[in-house]
């Protein structure tokens, strides 16, 4: 509701998958932006619930226990502890982290199937679905992979097709299969429960497009009104699977199946703050029940049907709920040129970030918020990452706190100096520094954080002009009262930028408040002149950020780069078998063991070697194609398999006698093939 003003506030990130670990792509998402907004209400004085937790029922979930040979437990245990640890670290403030396996959240996930099942809003229909009679199982939509019918992308899933963003229905795949076998699924009877969304259309359509209009974000209302204004309207969603993994269907007749993933996941919001309440012995109702609460969901862009059309219809059939305000998804963010991706390992890891830049966690911070997919995909590259750091946070932010405490402990023995008489680019300045909070607030407000983020900057480069301007390392030679003055502005500047900069930057503004010997600053009290009183100790200087040189962030790109070619070598396919052959015809076949006696590269050649090998039968003369693979110190003296009965061919002027036989592994590089001992030359192949 938009200018109303509320009590309190429920913010929720989106449940991240406990299959895996988190990447730059999550935070820039939805975790950054609503810790920023957190943080600022929180300096506002605002009564604030941010909660979250790992979803833990995801087909994802399954996939991965199957891939690594282990129970569903053992692998959201594993990613639940790994991404809480990694929250924290990273300073992603929530009020209360839990986890969708949680006995509470079983039971309130329950509660709502019960509630709407006994209201008559459920469709009970028998459809076919796809069934892999190798595993004896029905397959969930991401157990399915086929041809996009869209856009022709092969690997889309059953559900959605990741590359142009297409919401499916399995049977809509072209050339499906399961990912459990490899095999062509069979449609087969199965019951489950609907949720008939087209009666919710009228509802949706005046929340969303009339109510929201002015207020949600352009992506946000683009892709509801794809969905409301469709031709074929709304359609009915089942709410249930069949799988063995997640919350049992709490009615008769339905063993074996269990909640839709995004049934339950939003649900875990709910379960979440009912836990934090409870921990707190506070009432937990009021942050989802009162209408003086406001709900903001922060989520990425392929979470807004789940957010806004089907968990705000499930809230508004039982009743007594909230629904949400907004909803400000962002858009996606890529990794140098590319789309992130888990399973092609081309991210980076927020727990290997952790490791290889201590201490650095508000340079990662800033970079994805200067650079936020807020209405577009956005670009990470580690060069922007250095050059950010280096020219912005080092150069602007960092030099001018730095030398504001410096020329103080430097003039005046690490006192604030006295406030002496105002010139006009005094005056000039304080006005600056009066309306920039609200500049920032303002945009907070909106969602706009890359836009907030920059006013803070602006505010850095402001008290960086100031002592450019006023020179007070030359005035205090003649003039030490004015000297004084210039200081004491310049060091409330920086105590305001503190304040202004701790919901993006809160490692660093930490380190300013003890530096300048402040705390428990709030909001309101920003733009103040003297938040700084005159007389009163600050400390000694330290850097707040260091130069990131060139081999730190090349080595990051190698890493992405070993790690990609590391993923395509354990994911290449081996080529098709070619034709039967005979035992004849690969008698015919004179393969030995030989040695290599000289090897020496050809002249205009690239990729040709002569080698003069002994055969045991005498020495013959090969031209082999491996000089952009070995050097011919590395081929003399091994024993090698080569086909000696090869016609001879004519190459380069040189008749090439048989041919040396390799193998291409996955990265195409080639290997010897060798006798794992040594053996006579000539020894038969057989």
């Amino acid at each position: 509701m938009k200018n109303k003003a509320f009590k309190r506030y429920t913010v929720t990130s989106a449940l991240p998958y406990a299959n895996g670990p988190l990447h730059i792509g999550h935070l820039a998402g939805c975790y950054i932006p609503s810790d920023i907004y957190v943080r600022y209400l929180r300096s506002r004085e605002r009564d604030v619930a941010y909660v979250c937790g790992s979803d833990e029922h995801g087909v994802a979930i399954t996939i991965k226990a199957k891939k690594e040979g282990v129970s569903p437990q053992e692998v959201v245990d594993r990613y639940h502890e790994m991404m809480k640890e990694s929250f924290r670290e990273f300073g992603i403030s929530f009020d209360h982290y839990s986890r969708t396996s949680a006995k509470i959240h079983h039971e309130t996930a329950s509660e709502f199937f019960k509630d709407l099942y006994q209201k008559g809003e459920f469709l009970e229909q028998t459809t076919q679905q796809y069934f892999d009679e190798e595993a004896g199982q029905f397959l969930a939509d991401r157990y399915i992979e086929g041809t996009c019918p869209k856009c022709g992308h092969d690997g889309a899933y059953g559900d959605q097709c990741e590359k142009c963003g297409s919401s499916l229905s399995p049977t809509e795949l072209i050339n499906p299969k399961s990912k459990l076998s490899g095999s062509t699924p069979v449609l087969k009877e199965t019951k489950h429960w609907f949720l008939d969304l087209a009666r919710y259309t009228e509802f949706l359509k005046n929340w969303i497009l009339v109510d929201h209009a002015s207020d949600w974000k352009n992506n946000v209302l683009g892709q509801c009104r794809s969905w409301l204004e469709a031709g074929d309207g709304l359609q009915a969603r089942s709410m249930t699977r069949d799988m063995d993994w997640g919350i049992p269907v709490p009615v008769e007749g339905a063993e074996g199946k269990v909640l839709y993933v995004w049934f339950d996941a939003p649900i875990g919001y709910i379960s979440s703050t009912k836990e934090w309440a409870a921990e707190k012995g506070i009432d937990w109702e009021p942050y989802w029940k009162d209408e003086d609460t406001k709900l903001v969901h922060f989520i990425g862009k392929d979470n807004i049907v789940f957010h806004c059309i089907i968990f705000p219809a499930i809230l508004k059939t039982h009743g007594g709920y909230v629904l949400p305000d907004n909803v400000p998804a962002n858009e996606f963010l890529n990794l140098e040129g590319d789309k992130i991706s888990t399973s092609r390992n081309w991210a980076v890891w927020l727990h290997e970030y952790l490791q290889d830049f201590p201490g650095k966690q508000d340079v990662l911070r800033y970079v994805l918020t200067a650079n936020a997919p807020e209405t577009k995909d956005n670009d990470f590259t580690w060069k922007d990452f250095q050059s950010r750091n280096n020219s912005e946070l080092v150069a602007i932010f960092g030099n001018f706190v730095n030398r504001a405490v410096v020329l103080t402990h430097k003039f005046f023995e690490g006192k604030v100096p006295a406030l002496g008489q105002l010139e006009q680019i005094d005056k000039g300045v304080l006005e600056e520094m009066a309306a920039f909070p609200e500049k920032i607030a303002s945009s907070i407000e909106r969602y706009r954080f890359r836009e907030a983020l920059s006013f803070v900057m602006d505010f850095a480069r402001m008290g960086n002009k100031y002592l450019a301007d006023t020179e007070p390392w030359k005035a205090i030679k003649t003039d030490p009262e004015r000297t004084g003055t210039v200081l004491n502005i310049a060091l409330n500047i920086a105590a305001n930028l503190a304040l202004v900069a701790e919901p993006f930057l809160p490692f660093t503004a930490g380190k300013m408040y003890g530096m300048l010997g402040l705390e428990g600053l709030r909001w309101e009290k920003a733009g103040s002149a003297d938040l700084l009183k005159s007389g009163i100790s600050i400390q000694q200087a330290t850097l707040l950020f260091d130069k990131i040189e060139d081999q730190v962030v090349e080595a990051q790109v190698n890493k992405l780069l070993e790690a990609k070619k590391k993923n395509e070598m354990e994911n290449a396919q081996a080529a098709p078998m070619k034709d039967i052959i005979t035992y004849d015809d690969f008698a015919k076949l004179d393969m030995r063991v030989v040695k290599v006696l000289t090897v020496e590269p050809m002249p205009k050649s690239k990729k040709l070697l002569k080698l003069t090998v002994d055969t045991g039968l005498g020495q013959r003369t090969v031209l082999s194609g491996v000089a952009e693979h070995f050097k011919p110190e590395e081929l003399i003296g091994k024993q090698v398999v080569m086909l000696i009965n090869l016609a001879p061919r004519k190459m380069m002027g040189i008749d090439s006698e048989g041919m040396i036989l390799m193998a291409e592994d996955r990265d195409g590089s080639l290997k010897l093939l060798q006798p794992h001992q040594t053996v006579f030359n000539g020894a038969t192949i057989s």
